[in-house]
């Protein structure tokens, strides 16, 4: 049987892609934007109780992959990655799900033969392999997704 994998494009709209044991792929993404009258940590909170449904509606996961961000374009963007990525690496430490984070250009040269490009580029891509990604959120996991699938492969 095939391990259940999630790929995630962390951030405040987290682009999420998830193999099922049969094989299927289901993507989309996923907004933790702070709501009003919240504190700081909820959408924290909120990403985890996300993070329970996906483990608990997949059937339990045994892999996950995140797109491992070394550049941030704003000071809380970075604030906002550090956090979902501490939540997520508490989470998987807690429920010893084995985990990977893979660098931004190795996903893009995975999907496009560069490891430099544009969204665009990154969504075409992925379009070319059947999906309608909603936007470069969904289509990075989704290409992260098919990395993790072409290493298990290779391995």
């Amino acid at each position: 049987m095939t391990r259940t994998l999630l790929a995630l494009d962390l951030g405040t709209t987290t682009g999420w892609a998830l193999r099922t044991p049969d094989r299927r792929i289901v993507s989309g993404t996923q907004s933790f934007k702070p709501q009003r009258f919240e504190g700081g940590g909820m959408r924290f909170l909120r990403f985890m109780r996300w993070l329970d449904e996906l483990q608990t509606l997949s059937g339990g996961l045994q892999h996950l992959v995140f797109e491992e961000v070394r550049r941030h374009a704003s000071t809380d963007a970075a604030h906002a990655y550090g956090g979902f990525l501490g939540q997520l690496s508490a989470w998987c430490e807690q429920r010893q799900i084995p985990y990977q984070g893979v660098p931004v250009g190795t996903i893009k040269k995975h999907a496009t033969g560069k490891g430099n490009a544009n969204k665009d580029a990154m969504l075409a891509a992925v379009r070319g392999w059947g999906y309608a990604p909603v936007d470069d959120n969904e289509a990075d996991a989704l290409a992260l997704l098919h990395w993790a699938i072409a290493q298990e492969r290779s391995a």
